[in-house]
C-alpha cells in the first residue's frame, strides 16, 4: 500500500473522531508521518498512537497534532512559533499551512534529527533552535501563534511578550492530575484563555540537553 493511500486512511481514522478544516487536512495529506517515527516503528507509523522515539521522548498521536494544528486558528497566519521540535512532525504540518515556522528543542540530539528529516524533505520554510523553549526566540518575535507541543504547569510571561496584538498560543496546561488544552488569547494587550479538552503530552523541562 502506498504512503498516498496510508495518509488518506490516517486521515480518516482521525476525521471520525474530529473533523478537520480543509487546509488542516491537506497539510496531513501532505506529510508522510512515516519519515518521522523510529526505524522499526513504520508499520505503526499511520495509526492514532504516540510513539517513542530517541532520548526518552515521544512523537505525539496524529490526532492530537490535529487537534492542536487546528485550535491554532492558522488560516491566512504568516508565521508561528513551537515550542518543542520533537520529532519534527509537528512543525512540518505547520509548515504547510504558515509561510513561516519558528521550532524550538531543547534536546540538541532531536533538533539534529529534525534539520536533517526538513533537509531530506526539502522543507525550507521551517527555522530551527536548540535552546530552552521557554525563553522562546525572541529575534524573530512577534509571532501571530504560538504553540506549546509539551505540557507546562504555567506560560512563561515572555512568551505572552513574543505573541502579537490579536494572536492566539495554545497549549497542554498541568491542572491537578490533568492535562487541558487550553488556548490563550492576546487582545488589547490582555490575555484571556479557554480550556477546551483533555490531553496527553510530555512535561515542559528546563534548561537544555546535550548527548556526546
Amino acid at each position: 500500500m502506498s504512503a498516498a493511500i496510508k495518509l488518506k486512511k490516517m486521515v480518516e481514522e482521525i476525521e471520525k473522531e474530529f473533523p478537520l478544516d480543509l487546509h488542516v487536512k491537506k497539510a496531513f495529506l501532505s506529510i508522510d508521518r512515516e519519515l518521522f517515527v523510529p526505524a522499526g516503528f513504520g508499520h505503526l507509523a499511520y495509526k492514532l498512537d504516540a510513539l517513542p522515539m530517541s532520548a526518552s521522548q515521544w512523537i505525539s498521536s496524529p490526532l492530537t497534532v490535529a487537534k492542536m494544528t487546528q485550535h491554532l486558528e492558522l488560516k491566512k497566519v504568516d508565521g508561528v512559533l513551537e515550542i518543542g521540535c520533537g520529532s519534527g512532525y509537528q512543525a512540518a504540518i505547520l509548515s504547510q499551512i504558515c509561510r513561516r515556522v519558528f521550532t524550538v528543542e531543547r534536546i540538541e540530539k532531536l533538533i539534529k534529527e529534525a534539520r536533517s528529516r526538513f533537509g531530506k524533505m526539502e522543507i525550507n520554510n521551517i527555522f530551527t533552535r536548540f535552546d530552552d523553549g521557554q525563553r522562546g526566540w525572541k529575534e524573530f518575535a512577534q509571532y501571530e501563534r504560538i504553540l506549546f507541543s509539551a505540557t507546562a504547569k504555567e506560560v512563561p510571561q515572555v512568551l505572552f511578550d513574543q505573541l502579537a496584538e490579536g494572536g492566539i498560543l495554545v497549549a497542554p496546561i498541568q491542572q491537578g492530575p490533568m492535562e487541558i488544552i487550553t488556548r490563550f488569547y492576546k487582545r488589547n494587550g490582555r490575555i484571556s484563555s479557554e480550556t477546551i479538552e483533555a490531553c496527553r503530552f510530555v512535561p515542559v523541562l528546563d534548561g537544555t540537553e546535550k548527548h556526546g
